[in-house]
């Protein structure tokens, strides 16, 4: 049977307008490297933000920052400038959170980043479930834009496990991405399209809903999106209402997450372009200003202290670097005391009682400054009354 040739016009790029080639994540990399600094406020970050989803820390995960930045329209100039930033932002101290929005992308910036969020629209994707399954660091799921929790949890539990899809390798070639699975998930509550999931009510329900799941019992609050209806001046209201439920003592929420600007509100491109926008307003979200930022986040710090406070006062609690503060104090006390306060390691008696009584001892031992307990012959009684 003859082979039919295609016709001219149909090819497999009818609709593709042309590549634009990208460099390697590597060359990429190693023009712009991570410094010392970098390396050690990424790996703090990632510890840290390990330790308050395991609840080992009480403190509060914040994600706080612009929707978006300035960028130009130029792709591989975009890598630079978000690595740079990154780069600058690390060397400074600062861990960075960041979106995943495709395969590609981290490979150029995974290594500067501490923590993770996939979005309401790709929850439920399995490519990005697949991603979140292979990257180095904790991840977050968005309930849906139609509030459904549950797509957020499936994601947990499948990015858990191991997984092969396909990616791109440091030198940039298509390959087959082998992954072990991650086991630091969370959820973010982000409202939707039906109303906010802020409240106590729907805290309680998203814990049951994690429980019966069998994951853990915590989540992140988004103060923007669904939860502020869009409306940026909401934010202050849904992070108040986060940081009385955190005054109650309620210790699922482990984190919030804020849109931030240097000023308020949000933008449109004007005619003239980039060059025509505004420094420091977002472009895409509306955001808070930097002063409200600084007062909700004093807000919150508060409320963590009082829920501290009162965990301390109902059970005793303390969390684990808390409780290693709590370790060191002590023994620099011990340290301090004298050595007429310490207790003699054979008797048990503090040093001082001995001495008021030395004139009823008779010491054996010149050398000794406290004599030794005599042993019994027949081990019968292990020591005898000095």
């Amino acid at each position: 049977m003859p082979l039919v040739k295609p016709e001219p016009e149909v090819n497999e790029d009818t609709r593709v307008l042309g590549y634009d080639p990208l460099l390697s994540p590597r060359f990429i990399q190693s023009e712009i490297p991570s410094s010392a600094a970098s390396v050690e406020t990424v790996r703090s970050g990632r510890k840290q933000a390990i330790e308050i989803i395991e609840q080992r820390d009480d403190r509060l995960l914040v994600v706080c920052g612009p929707c978006s930045i300035h960028d130009p329209d130029d792709p591989p100039s975009r890598l630079r400038i978000s690595r740079k930033l990154y780069a600058d932002l690390t060397g400074m101290g600062m861990p960075i959170a960041s979106e995943m929005l495709d395969t590609i992308s981290p490979q150029y910036l995974a290594d500067l980043i501490s923590l993770g969020a996939i979005g309401a629209r790709t929850t439920e994707s399995q490519l990005h479930r697949e991603l979140a399954s292979g990257l180095s660091f904790p991840i977050g799921y968005k309930n849906g834009t139609d509030g459904n929790l549950g797509i957020a949890i499936d994601a947990i539990g499948a990015a858990a496990h191991p997984h092969h899809f396909l990616g791109v390798t440091k030198e940039g070639l298509a390959a087959i991405t082998k992954t072990s699975g991650n086991e630091h998930g969370f959820v973010i509550l982000r409202g939707g399209n039906k109303g906010t999931n802020y409240d106590r009510d729907s805290i309680k329900s998203a814990r049951e809903a994690l429980r019966s799941r069998n994951q853990r019992e915590i989540l992140m609050v988004d103060c923007s999106h669904g939860n502020s209806q869009k409306n940026h001046r909401n934010q202050p209201i849904v992070a108040k209402c986060v940081a009385d439920q955190l005054r109650e003592g309620e210790d699922a929420i482990i984190g919030v997450m804020i849109e931030s600007n240097i000023h308020e509100g949000n933008q449109k491109v004007p005619p003239e372009g980039p060059s025509g926008l505004r420094k420091g307003v977002s472009i895409t979200d509306a955001c808070i200003s930097w002063e409200t930022t600084v007062d909700v986040l004093e807000d919150l710090a508060d409320a963590v202290r009082a829920r501290r406070a009162l965990k301390a006062k109902t059970n005793g609690y303390l969390p684990t670097y808390r409780q290693q503060d709590q370790k060191k104090s002590i023994l620099v006390k011990k340290k301090m005391m004298s050595s007429r306060q310490q207790p003699d390691r054979h008797t048990g008696t503090d040093r001082q009682t001995i001495n008021r009584n030395k004139n009823k001892i008779k010491i054996k031992n010149q050398k000794s400054e406290i004599p030794r307990p005599k042993q019994n012959n027949n081990n019968k009684k292990g020591r005898e009354n000095i």
